[in-house]
This record gives structure tokens, sequence and C-alpha cells, in this order.
């Protein structure tokens, strides 16, 4: 798809892309700021703004203890300003106060200085401002428990169907019907586990422990770097094992060759099949550059009606040696487990595919900006609310691991500067304190403009 056909395709689809994005940004940015706020409340802090969107306002009102809620121009964001605070960064404080715009300020009062946010002990600065990465976590949590326990939890065996010849699995000495069992040490559930493993394993080997005919054998592999790209263009390097998952059929009239040999019609390649099975053997699949070659051992139990012409599985070739997904029904405790794994899966990964960019194992160019989340936003919302509901749970896992980087002007930051604190018995000193943020702000910055410039490389190329 070329740029004018992805232009179009956005243009064409503006509510969907343009909407969905700010709908899951908006909800994020308040639950997030929420987090803020109502810690900052329970240790009788006063808030000052609650705004959704950074510049103008374009609508607000001010709730009974005195806090102004608003919805700014540019909806990027959001803060929450805390009594006491010169910005809402918390980049500096005050202690005086003005009662009106046009009154000078004075000195606050004992009771008022009681409601600052710099005056309350460490501690409780810590929590207002973990709370909004620790909200983020929470909600993620609670939207996968609620789809776990609507719709429950697919879950594909960790069996190989197949494996692509002249893969790293097939280097490795993997065979057809092999269990996984585990990862580098690590219990692998379902072959979902597999694909995540391989998602973020760039050129770096594996040790895996497999189940092959009730014998454990451990196996050692290193995936292959593969380089996906998106519709949009979008690019996102991965590692490639070669192993195919057991809910995989294949049609016969798709299949072009055994063992090397090209056939023709449909009847005479489903005979070619049919002699084979219980046999481990090589099938091609496509034509031209789209070409794969699997090896596999289907079962004859799994494919009695496979050469039948009268049969509904006529010509349908069954290469799983195990069922279908299971889905699994979660009760409320166990879909809220299953959601901190989840959200726990997804930060080590998170944090393994960052610190592959630092050290270059990872294209930086795979840093996506607004561009990339506003497209992947919109094809969620296409797929369903099921897919929304999923993309916004990872985004707010994102959002509060990011927020918690040790990054000057994010609550990571902050928190560094409360743990010296704490260690201390007094604040870092304010001109270190200022250095430091505007370090921050210039470092978000150039990260901000790189990602998006990125996302506009991509889309042109």
């Amino acid at each position: 798809m070329d740029f004018l056909e992805i232009f179009q395709s956005i243009t064409g689809n503006v509510w969907i892309y343009g909407g969905s994005f700010l709908l899951v940004l908006g909800i994020l940015v308040f639950v997030h700021e929420w987090g803020h706020y109502i810690v900052a409340r329970l240790c009788g802090i006063r808030v000052e703004t609650f705004s959704i969107g950074f510049g103008h306002e374009i609508f607000g009102f001010n709730d009974r203890h005195g806090t102004r809620w608003k919805i700014s121009l540019v909806p990027l964001g959001g803060y929450v300003k805390l009594f006491g605070d010169v910005d809402p960064a918390s980049f500096k404080k005050t202690d005086k106060v003005k009662d009106t715009q046009q009154s000078a300020p004075r000195p606050m009062t004992a009771a008022e200085k009681q409601q600052a946010f710099f005056a309350k002990p460490v501690w409780q600065r810590t929590l207002v401002v973990f709370a909004g990465p620790a909200i983020n976590y929470i909600f993620a949590i609670v939207l996968l428990a609620g789809l776990f326990m609507a719709y429950g939890q697919p879950v594909t065996p960790p069996v190989a169907a197949a494996i692509v010849k002249g893969s790293s699995a097939d280097k490795a000495g993997f065979q057809p019907h092999d269990r996984v069992l585990s990862i580098d040490g690590k219990p692998v559930d379902s072959f979902e586990d597999i694909r995540r493993a391989m998602l973020i394993a760039l050129d770096q080997e594996k040790q895996f422990v497999i189940e092959r005919d009730g014998q454990q054998i451990k196996i050692t592999a290193t995936p292959e770097r593969e380089q996906m790209k998106d519709r949009f263009g979008f690019t996102q390097s991965r590692g490639k094992l070669g192993l195919v998952g057991p809910n995989f059929g294949i049609d016969a009239t798709a299949i072009t060759a055994v063992n090397g040999k090209v056939l023709g019609e449909k009847q005479e390649i489903t005979r070619a099949l049919d002699r084979r099975l219980g046999q481990r053997f090589e099938i091609t699949v496509g034509s031209g550059e789209n070409v794969d070659v699997y090896i596999i051992r289907p079962l004859p139990a799994a494919n009695a009606g496979l050469a039948d012409a009268k049969a509904e599985t006529y010509g349908v070739l069954q290469i799983a040696p195990v069922s279908e997904n299971a889905v699994i029904h979660h009760n409320i405790l166990s879909a809220l487990m299953h959601g901190v794994g989840e959200a726990w899966n997804i930060s080590a990964d998170t944090l393994e595919a960052v610190w592959q960019m630092i050290t270059g194992t990872r294209p930086a160019t795979e840093l996506g900006g607004i561009i990339r989340i506003g497209a992947l936003a919109g094809d969620m919302a296409q797929q369903g609310i099921v897919a929304l509901i999923l993309f916004t749970a990872l985004l707010s896992i994102n959002l509060g691991l990011i927020n918690l980087f040790p990054i000057p002007l994010l609550d990571g930051g902050h928190l560094v500067f409360y743990a010296f604190e704490a260690v201390l018995g007094r604040p870092i000193p304010e001109p270190v304190q200022e250095y430091a943020f505007r370090f921050g702000l210039a470092f978000l910055v150039c990260l901000m403009v790189f990602a998006n410039l990125n996302d506009i490389v991509q889309l042109l190329l």
C-alpha cells in the first residue's frame, strides 16, 4: 500500500481513526490523572486544576472543593495542578497565594500550607506521584479480567503442527508434534507464549525443553531475525523460529508439491496425501515468490475424509495432532490473577524491547509516535469492541510503565528525587532539580519528534 492509498484509507475513515484515538487517549489520560487526583485528596492536598489536554480551555467547571475540571484545546495528555505548585509538572513550588487575579500575592496561612503539596511528608508526595502509573496498571488489569470473564481466554496448545523447512526450528532438530514445555526455563502453557517469546528474541540463543513421544528433550535454537511490515508501512523486527501452530488446516488445492514432486488436480493431490498419512513428509504451499515448504506428519484419525469426495472434509488436510483452541472461562479471582500475569508479561517484553533499542539490537526506527498509535487505534476499532478494549489495556500498561522511567519531568523522575530526599533527609537543591527538569523536557521533546518523524518517514517510503 503506497502513501496515497494509506492517506485515502485514513481520511476516508477519519471518524474511526481520529475518534477511536482520541477516545482511547482521553480515557487513559483521565484514568492516569484521576490516580494523582484521588490520592492527593486522600492526603488532604488541595487540587486546583484537573485538565484533559493542554492549552486553551474549551469547557470547564468548578466543583465544590474548588477544583477546576476542564477540557483543553490540545488533547495529547493532561495534568493535575496541586496547591502550592507553580506549574502542573510540580517543577517549582510557591508559598504565596493570590486571592484574585488582581490582588498581590500573600504568604500562605498555616491552614493553607497544610493543604499544599510541597508541605506534605515525602511518603505522601511519593504516593500521589506513584498513583498515576499505578492506576493505569489497575485499569488495564480490570479490563483484561473483564474480557477473560465475559469471553473466556483462548488457549492454543504449545504443539508444533508443522516445521518450516530450512528454518531455525528445522536446523535445531524440531519435529512435527513436538510439545514445547519451557523456553529458557520459563514454563510454556500455550502457543501464544511461544509467539510472545519469539517476538522479542532477536539473534538470541534460546533453550527449549520439548516433549516428544513421552520423553523430554533439550533443544538449542537461535530464531532468525525477520522484518515485518504492516499495511501502513510501519516495520517491526521479530524472531522467527519456524514452528506452525496446531490450529492450522490446509486446503489441498493450495498444495503444489509433495516431497518435491509437483502435482496437478485436487484428486491427485488428495491421493498423494492420503497415502502418506502417519508418515513424515514435505508439502509445498503456494507458487511464484510466495512459496513455503512445511515438514508435516498428519495423523490418519484426523484425516478420515481427506480423499473421500463425498465427505465434508474432502480436500482439507489437518496437520495438527491436537484439537482446536480451548477456551478457559475464569471466575473473578482467576481472571484478576491472569490479568496481573498479562500485565507483568507485557511490561517485561516492553522493557526488553526498549533495552534492545538502547543497545542497538533492535532498530530505533521501530519507536512509534502519535501517528502509529492513531493508526493502530483505528484498526482495532474496525476489528470490534474486544480488539479495541485489548488495545486500550495494552496502551494503559505502556503509559504506566513509561511514566515510571527515571526521567525528570515524568513521574519516575519525581520518585527518584523523593527517594534521594528520603535517604538524605532533605530535598535535592532546587537548582539541581531545575537543571534536571530542563534536561528531561528537552529529552522528551526530542524523543517525541524522533518518534513522529519515524512514522512520517515510514509512511512516505
